[in-house]
């Protein structure tokens, strides 16, 4: 649970450390999106799911995570059932996996305000089976260069820059 994780993760002291959650579209159609934030940066990777599934939803993770050159040590899921192969995900991507408890949206709050900022994108209730993973990846990275005031208007990639060093990631 939670409350297991690392001093590192509640500091935001790393990057490295994410937080993760399925938005949905229609409430009549399975397509839906995985968000994933990390939690001292606030940079965001979506991805398009056909349907919200354990297989679904690992195999997403496992190819933003392969995929994004970004540092992975941790991943906050909620409670919903599309995480319990978190297993099979541990291994595969040598991460390890942790649950918010039920009825409690604070505990993953970066993932939480992100999935708000989203839905400026993706509106309640609108359907999400024509939308395609280059939109997905269009809105992750205007929303990834948008100043934050709790990051004293920095982007997430100025704070991951900052943080890490570095200038090459495409996000």
């Amino acid at each position: 649970m939670i409350d297991t994780r690392p001093e590192t993760v509640e500091t935001r002291g790393e990057v490295g450390h994410w937080e993760g959650d399925t938005v949905m579209g229609s409430v009549t159609e399975r397509d839906c999106l995985l968000t994933l934030v990390e939690r001292s940066t606030g940079l965001a990777l979506v991805a398009k799911l056909p349907h919200r599934t354990t297989t679904a939803v690992n195999r997403a993770a496992l190819k933003l995570i392969r995929e994004s050159d970004l540092p992975f040590k941790t991943i906050t899921w909620d409670n919903g059932t599309e995480f319990h192969g978190y297993k099979e995900l541990e291994q595969a991507a040598g991460i390890r996996c942790y649950f918010a408890y039920p009825h409690r949206p604070w505990q993953r709050g970066s993932n939480e305000n992100f999935n708000g900022l989203l839905r400026q994108y993706f509106p309640k209730r609108r359907s999400l089976a024509k939308v395609r993973q280059g939109h997905c990846d269009a809105v992750a990275h205007k929303l990834n260069h948008r100043p934050r005031k709790r990051y004293d208007y920095k982007t997430p990639i100025e704070r991951l820059e900052e943080l890490l060093g570095v200038l090459h990631f495409a996000c």
